[in-house]
């Protein structure tokens, strides 16, 4: 592992010396919080935004302006968000029950070693969701089970609304252009998963970038990286990529996952340039998936849980992380295997995670509805794929949370903020004595 120490017991986070603040400790009381409001975009992509679809404001948008320039009245996201979430040009497959809008409460500290960021949001659904998709047995094969409720399936009826609440931040240093004034929206193109004109397989395999960078779909990506910001076909040449990547022209992108991550008290560390990438090194998670027999690679222990498997009717009823080095054992095809048995389709580890993308731990509990987490970013990282934080330090920041079993557009978001290490800014972190 890293010089990184974390005392699971005490959640106790500490780099070399017990310098760094313990976050468990730290009295959240005496810091200010920011209700920063976060609401449902549907497919407002950048490609809309831009587009005489947005009346009254793609001029505006290819300009540069910021989105607050004209959405600046009080509750302006939470009146788009339940307009949004509804039918309509921008949301051709509702979710039912999918609330329009999340406050999100945000407060941060900092210390000599880390930041620490704590971020309070109510849940749609009465039980933290820790589940992600599982391995099921059929009777004679193990197949996926469970999709985002976005996924045609579930909304036909055909599968069960399964996947991890997440929470994510974008970071930008100063140097991804628009960023600042339009955020996330940078980000988020047709073509992608879910969005407008939604790639084909045929399409990606045409593609000489994405083949380059050895990708099978389309994820986000920063304008930069195309001939035709507004084309996801158009991507430049794998050196042209490396030079904007050397520049710093890329955003930080910190993903907390509630079964991926969260068991080993981590978040995982990537950023966005011509695709959302993860950092150098290794997550915390991985497929659980044997690709030659599309069988599981690993099963819970039994002597340590008290079962190998779990079915349907134990969903969303205790912790269900499957933890390489704590409650897991190399599966075994023959322990008498029933149809209706489920293993994850992820493994979780704390002790695999390396390099860049282990650089962040976090610590978080869901209680009465409302999920309470504290990031901790180390301060000084000097990694190619990370934005460095440092004291005196302003950075613009998107929020976003993903609740109620979905991912890809249908998250909430929020437009763009600053956050300040001591120094002015729309959220300002307290230095710790």
């Amino acid at each position: 592992m890293k010089k990184t120490t974390l005392l699971l017991g005490l959640a106790v986070i500490g780099i070399g010396a017990a310098q760094a603040a313990d976050p468990a400790k730290i009295n959240w009381s005496r810091i200010p919080a920011v209700t920063v409001p976060l609401f449902y975009p549907g497919q407002s992509s950048y490609e809309w935004l831009r587009s005489d679809a947005h009346k009254g404001a793609f001029k505006e948008v290819i300009r540069g302006d910021s989105c607050t320039s004209c959405h600046d009245e009080e509750d302006a996201e939470k009146d788009m968000g339940e307009k949004l979430v509804k039918a309509g040009p921008l949301e051709p497959r509702p979710v039912k029950g999918k609330s329009g809008h999340v406050d999100l409460k945000v407060q941060a500290a900092y210390d000599s070693k880390n930041a620490y960021l704590r971020f309070q949001w109510k849940t749609d659904n009465a039980y933290p969701g820790t589940e992600h998709q599982y391995l099921r047995f059929d009777g004679k094969e193990w197949k996926v089970f469970g999709f985002p409720k976005l996924d045609k399936v579930v909304q036909d009826g055909e599968q069960m609304g399964i996947y991890e609440d997440r929470m994510s931040i974008m970071i930008d240093d100063g140097k991804v252009a628009g960023f600042a004034n339009q955020g996330c929206w940078l980000t988020c193109h047709d073509g992608q998963r879910d969005m407008p004109k939604q790639f084909t397989k045929d399409e990606v395999a045409g593609n000489a970038m994405l083949q380059a960078i050895k990708k099978n779909d389309v994820r986000k990506f920063l304008p930069e990286t195309r001939t035709d910001p507004s084309d996801w076909k158009t991507g430049k040449s794998v050196e042209d990529l490396a030079k904007i990547k050397a520049a710093g022209g890329f955003v930080d992108l910190i993903q907390w996952r509630a079964h991926r991550s969260n068991p080993v008290k981590m978040t995982d560390d990537g950023y966005v340039l011509e695709f959302r990438l993860s950092d150098g090194g290794k997550d915390m998670f991985s497929s659980n998936a044997d690709r030659a027999t599309h069988q599981p690679k690993f099963m819970w222990d039994a002597k340590k849980v008290g079962y190998k498997s779990i079915t349907v009717d134990q969903l969303r009823k205790a912790d269900h992380s499957l933890i390489r080095e704590q409650n897991a054992v190399p599966f075994d095809p023959n322990a008498g295997w029933k149809e209706g048995d489920m293993i994850p389709d992820y493994v979780v580890s704390r002790e695999d995670a390396k390099g860049s993308a282990a650089d962040n731990n976090a610590i978080a509990t869901w209680k009465d509805g409302m999920w309470t987490l504290v990031m901790i970013r180390p301060l000084g990282l000097g990694n190619n794929d990370d934005k460095m934080l440092k004291a005196g330090g302003v950075y613009n920041i998107g929020f976003a949370v993903h609740d109620d079993n979905i991912t890809t557009r249908g998250h909430h978001v929020s437009f763009v903020r600053t956050i300040g290490l001591g120094a002015k800014a729309d959220i300002k972190a307290v230095k710790l004595p």
